[in-house]
């Protein structure tokens, strides 16, 4: 991976990740194009360092959110004014909401590790069916939402849903903001509820994967690559940011029909190269 490879990666990388389009899916697809995919493992690995990137984003996009809710949960749980769960403050529920929604993507993860390292997970086939199969399930959520209900009406129930639907990303293609907003949506969560909470979600699982797989990737990389993953993560943080931006805005008033379209139109062209043997 060059310094241009790692500028183009970690743009896509940021933009991807929270746009419910599946960064994997992007970034496998680029990298096979650039010839820079070698083994499933290394891959897995480097995606996820790029994802410490995004990570940050999330951190400083939301950073009240993140104090707000670290400093009520340790003060409503950790301290001498523990507050039975009934009686905490939403901040300090939602801490528990991300640490239940969290369980099923680490259980999940750690289960079938050596799979989703696998070969068979980069598969052009495999992520063009699944782009079609949760761009169709976004566009039923989209259909039948009632859009109701605001991030302070998730209950603990709706964390733990939610929280299966990020484990489904563990398959490439799916998109974790994809899964993870069709869910809400199906919920009642408005759009941007849905996309909030999803955010605030995935910080256990990418902050676990990005150190378990940084810790695997600094053997393995070489010097000069390091350096080239460490730009694309940077590039990521950077691009993630406006992504979160924009789609929090956009939902606002829009609906999620243009992913859905982009998606199946992006399943059916791999699906076509992956049969063709252009790309595989």
């Amino acid at each position: 991976m060059n310094i241009l490879d790692a500028i183009l990666l970690g743009i896509i990388q940021g933009l991807t990740e929270f746009l419910p389009v599946s960064s994997t899916a992007h970034l496998t697809i680029v990298g096979k194009l650039l010839g820079i995919v070698e083994s499933g493992e290394l891959w897995t690995a480097q995606i996820a360092v790029m994802q410490l990137g995004t990570l940050a984003a999330i951190l400083i996009y939301f950073r009240n959110d993140v104090f707000g809710i670290c400093a009520s949960f340790l003060k409503e749980n950790l301290t001498r004014n523990r507050l039975p769960a009934t009686q905490q403050s939403m901040n300090a529920k939602m801490g528990w909401f991300i640490i239940f929604g969290s369980i099923p993507i680490v259980t999940i993860g750690l289960a079938l590790k050596k799979i989703i390292e696998g070969d068979i997970t980069k598969s052009i086939f495999l992520i063009g069916i699944m782009l079609i199969i949760v761009a169709l399930c976004m566009g039923y959520a989209e259909k039948k939402a009632l859009f109701l209900r605001t991030i302070h009406d998730i209950k603990l129930k709706d964390a733990i849903i939610i929280g299966l639907a990020q484990a489904l990303a563990l398959i490439p293609g799916s998109s974790r903001s994809g899964t993870t907003i069709t869910a809400g949506l199906f919920l009642g969560l408005n759009r941007e509820a849905a996309a909030r909470f999803s955010f605030l979600l995935s910080i256990p699982a990418v902050l676990g994967s990005g150190i378990l797989e940084l810790k695997k990737a600094i053997p393995i990389v070489s010097g000069e690559d390091f350096s080239s993953l460490l730009i694309a993560t940077i590039i990521s943080g950077i691009s993630g940011y406006a992504a979160i931006a924009f789609l929090l805005n956009y939902l606002r008033s829009k609906s999620i029909g243009i992913f859905i379209y982009y998606r199946l139109a992006l399943g059916c062209l791999l699906l076509f190269l992956a049969v063709s043997g252009i790309l595989s």
